[in-house]
């Protein structure tokens, strides 16, 4: 049986209305998203990296660079300042030098050289030896920072809509998060927050919702990659790094004002990121081998943990 759909298919008023998405079965429908919808979507997801381009190329964007240029110089000294404050807060603080917390604790073991406990998180841990660059070793620390925050995020956004939904305060149409890539490859219109009418892309198909997203994060990942100077022409300086960029924009509550508590606050940020990177893998295995979010899975474990329980699981395969 071919999967290809029928010629006729294309042959309707707007491709827009012919968007497919394939079901489990192999079988297709048809999206009952209109052409405006479509266009709407598409035009709202890149309203964010359009406007910063064109407020950077108008007069308004021309006055806030002039105005961030004098007062650069006071900025970059203020964050000189703080510099010099944040390394003798890493001197002083456990988390970083030579006298930090190792991963094997107080078993004796041949630490790599090259990993001083400079950077947040550090205990040691390098088995395969890929940080001997320390180019490699910024770029590697820079990814796992991108991704521990990325894992706290998407812990967050598996567990709230389950636990909304498990404790009554919202339905969803799915709210077991590997099931809704799943509900939309079957054609289920997705209502934020259980409320109907309520989807800004949840009624669209999986194409649709995957090029929003990429031009949702266009913007951002071009900034990512440009560095802290990217919004510059908006007239923003960032104090920090590319990694900890600070001001108003990113420390609203101004959590780096003391050196040596924000040294500590990088430390358990990585430590939180990694334990939501390894909850992934068990949100992951849970899905493959029970079929059930992560709260479901955790519930009946606690109801009966002598038979809900990963070697009682494993026993039964």
């Amino acid at each position: 049986m071919s999967l290809l759909p029928p010629p006729s298919l294309f042959r309707s008023k707007s491709a827009a209305q012919n968007l497919l998405t394939v079901h489990a079965n192999g079988s297709f429908y048809r999206s009952k998203a209109s052409w405006q919808e479509v266009a709407g979507v598409l035009i709202f997801s890149a309203i964010p990296f359009t406007a910063v381009k064109a407020i950077a190329n108008s007069p308004l964007g021309e006055a806030l660079q002039r105005r961030m240029e004098q007062k650069k110089q006071f900025y970059q000294e203020n964050s000189s300042k703080f510099k010099a404050l944040a390394d003798k807060a890493r001197m002083d603080s456990m988390w970083y030098g030579e006298d930090r917390p190792r991963w094997l604790g107080p078993i004796s073991y041949e630490y790599p050289t090259y990993l001083t406990g400079e950077l947040p998180g550090d205990y040691g841990f390098d088995v395969a030896g890929l940080s001997k660059d320390p180019r490699a070793l910024q770029k590697l620390f820079n990814f796992e920072v991108l991704h521990a925050r990325w894992a706290m995020l998407a812990a967050l956004g598996a567990l709230i809509p389950e636990l909304l939904d498990l404790t009554g305060t919202f339905h969803f149409v799915e709210p077991v998060w590997w099931r809704v890539g799943y509900s939309k490859l079957k054609g289920d219109t997705l209502d934020y927050l259980g409320i109907p009418g309520l989807h800004v892309a949840g009624s669209q198909g999986v194409v649709i919702i995957a090029i929003c997203q990429a031009l949702l994060m266009v913007g951002p990942e071009y900034a990512r990659y440009c560095g802290i100077e990217a919004l510059e022409p908006l007239g923003i300086y960032l104090p920090g790094d590319i990694n900890y960029p600070g001001g108003v924009l990113f420390d609203p509550l101004n959590l780096s004002k003391d050196p040596l508590a924000f040294e500590e606050l990088k430390v358990k940020e990585i430590k939180n990121g990694r334990l939501a990177m390894v909850a992934w893998l068990g949100f992951y295995i849970q899905a493959a081998f029970t079929g059930k979010g992560p709260l479901q899975n955790l519930l009946e474990h606690i109801a009966d943990p002598l038979h809900n329980n990963v070697f009682s699981l494993l026993k039964s395969l």
